[in-house]
Parts: structure tokens; C-alpha cells; sequence
């Protein structure tokens, strides 16, 4: 043994991220994290909605993830430390947060604990300064597994030699399962300063007409609670949805992963901004379309081989209802998806190895 723990002490690993937080895709990455972690290894997982992630992980145990002060004396009494999925080293939501976890990155390894980065998406990074202490910092850490390329060569532009490997993102490791179809459409939309009233309106024309002429209701599915569940109601007080459409919507807040799939699994077509709503989706082998408002959307699309628009550059209504209806009588490669899924555990694969390394 290192040193790090005895044979008969739990072995305790510190998995921080955005989770918590009532936002279904960073739980689903917390579940599929958990899940890889190898027997004998205690989770300390930051959170701010402790019973939340006590449903996901009822082994772990829980910190309070607003509270940094917290979180760095919890550094103390681990063996590891992990960066679990998500785009956590970027400045759009704001300096503040990834300078949250530059500083937990830091006293980490100023405490001589290994640092591993798993899963992530790299950036955006809009200040010259988040790009200098990115570069500097991640350079000190064991090991790091990208969930896309552009992630693996944005490092790479910073100057980052530490072990780095790239993967698509690990929530493509769920379990898969068949689709059932003839259920709803389903959007997984989200606010976004890049649609202007008039690109709402499009987007919303488009998914009216769609529902006219597949004679299907709309669920609005809200992934993130907070951010996601007035999304409906707020355009229509703009004006912007069709009464049409607004009649024939409802709104439906994601419960848990189990919830996601049974939407998913019953879905005519799935319409997804959220990452790992269209990621849960293409695993329920729903037919579904991207909106990217972000390039981890296009990347996960690009990788899954579905439609997808840019929400910066919206093409016509007609060009998008053709891409919409040809999608419904698509669904995902099942061969394709596993192939996919094969790739991704190799986050499973670098995670292992570097606890295993800490037994030695």
C-alpha cells in the first residue's frame, strides 16, 4: 500500500461537480460516475440538494458544493479527487465559477492528492486570463479524459502535457433501451441569449405545423427545473407560440433518469437542446434532432449521426421541418449506438487505472 489508506479503512474519493442541482444531465454523469467507481471506494460527493443525490448514490456521502470552504477541508479526508463530467473549467456562466474549481484543483494538489478530470468539455474560455490559469493549473493534474476533440485540442492550444485522452461523453454508457414510439413529440429546450424573438418564432412555427401534421401533442420537458420549467409560459407571454401550439403543450418536469427514458422510450421524436437529454434519447433509440446552442450539442449529434441546427444560423422553416419529419422515420443505429458506447468506457477505463495506481 501507498500509505494513502489501509486495508481496513475505507477508501475515500471526493467527486465534485454541478450536481445537486436539479439539472438531469449532470445527474445522470453522477450516476454513471458512481457506478464505475471500483469496489471498496467511498464517494464524498459536493451538492447542494443532499436528498437528490442521496436517491442516486445512496453509498455516498454528501457536501455542501456552495460552500468552497467546505469543500476544501473535505480535500483532507480523501485519497482522490475527481472532476466528474460537465463543462466545468469554463468563464460563460462566470469567472467566478471556474475559478471555484482552479482553487479546488490547487489546494488538492497543494495537499499532494491526485487529481483526475473525467468527462469533461473544455471551455468556453473568453478571457486571457481563464486561458493562462487553465493551462497552468491542469498541467499539475494525474489525468485527464475529454468528452470531444475540440476539448482534447483546445488543451492542447493552452500547452497541456498531462496524460489526456479523449472519448465521447460518458452518459453514452446508460443502459440502452427499446423504443416503443407513437407517444409525444418531446422538446428538451432551454433559455439561450442566442435566439432573438423572431428565431423563437421559427423554431416554434416549425414544432407547430410538425404537431399539426403528425396529429402529436408537445411535451415540454424540462431537464434543468430551474431554468427549463417557466420556458413555455414565458414565450407565450411574449407572443411568440402559436395558440395552436399552446393548447396542445404541456409541461413535464424531469422526476429522474428512470423518468427521462420512459418519456424518451414513448416519444414520436425527441428535439433536444439539453446535451444529455439528447444523449439519454438517442440511447432510449428515440429518433431525434440537436439544436446546439453550444458545440457540445453539435459534437454529440455529429457523433450519433443525427440532424441537428445551429441556434446561431437557423435555416428555413421548410428546410427544418423536411429534417424533422425525415428524423421521425429514422431512429439511431442500435449497432452505431453500441459502438459509441464502447468508446465511451474508456473514461471507466482511465478512472480505474488511476485508483488502482493509488493501491500499489
Amino acid at each position: 500500500m501507498s500509505g494513502l489508506a489501509s486495508s481496513s479503512s475505507p477508501r475515500r474519493i471526493l467527486l465534485c461537480g454541478y450536481y445537486g442541482e436539479h439539472n438531469l444531465g449532470d445527474d445522470a454523469l453522477l450516476e454513471v460516475l458512481s457506478k464505475q467507481l471500483p469496489q471498496g471506494w467511498h464517494p464524498l460527493i459536493t451538492a447542494h440538494d443532499f436528498d437528490a443525490v442521496h436517491t442516486i448514490v445512496p453509498r455516498g456521502s454528501v457536501v455542501n458544493r456552495r460552500s468552497l470552504k467546505t469543500v476544501l477541508k473535505s480535500i483532507k479526508k480523501v485519497q482522490v479527487v475527481v472532476l466528474g463530467g460537465g463543462s466545468l473549467l469554463q468563464d460563460s456562466t462566470s469567472f467566478r465559477s471556474l475559478i471555484y474549481y482552479i482553487i479546488l484543483i490547487v489546494v488538492a494538489r497543494f495537499k499532494r492528492k491526485p487529481v483526475l478530470l473525467w468527462g469533461q468539455g473544455l471551455g468556453p474560455l473568453r478571457h486571457s486570463w481563464s486561458r493562462y490559469l487553465v493551462g497552468l493549473v491542469l498541467n499539475g493534474v494525474t489525468s485527464i479524459t475529454w468528452r470531444d476533440a475540440a476539448s482534447m485540442q483546445l488543451a492542447k492550444r493552452l500547452g497541456i502535457t498531462t496524460s489526456m485522452t479523449v472519448a465521447p461523453d460518458p452518459v453514452w454508457t446508460h443502459p440502452m433501451s427499446e423504443h416503443q414510439g407513437g407517444g409525444n413529440i418531446v422538446l428538451c429546450w432551454r433559455p439561450t441569449n442566442l435566439l432573438t424573438a423572431s428565431d423563437w418564432s421559427l423554431l416554434l412555427q416549425g414544432v407547430d405545423q410538425l404537431s399539426k401534421t403528425t396529429g402529436k401533442s408537445v411535451t415540454w420537458f424540462a431537464f434543468h427545473t430551474h431554468q427549463d420549467a417557466s420556458l413555455l409560459q414565458a414565450l407565450n407571454e411574449k407572443g411568440l407560440v402559436p395558440n395552436t401550439l399552446y393548447l396542445n403543450s404541456q409541461t413535464v418536469l424531469a422526476e429522474n433518469i428512470e423518468h427521462a427514458q420512459t418519456i424518451f422510450k414513448e416519444a414520436s421524436l425527441v428535439l433536444a437542446m439539453r446535451l444529455h437529454a439528447l444523449i439519454l434519447a438517442i440511447a432510449s433509440q428515440c429518433p431525434s434532432a440537436a439544436l446546439s446552442y453550444d458545440p457540445k450539442v453539435e459534437a454529440a449529434a455529429r457523433t450519433a449521426d443525427v440532424p441537428w441546427v445551429d441556434l446561431a444560423e437557423l435555416p428555413s422553416l421548410e428546410i427544418m421541418l423536411e429534417s424533422w419529419c425525415q428524423c421521425m422515420s429514422n431512429p439511431p443505429s442500435k449497432l452505431h449506438l453500441q459502438s459509441i458506447r464502447e468508446q465511451s468506457y474508456e473514461h471507466q477505463r482511465v478512472l480505474r487505472s488511476v485508483l488502482e495506481d493509488l493501491n500499489q
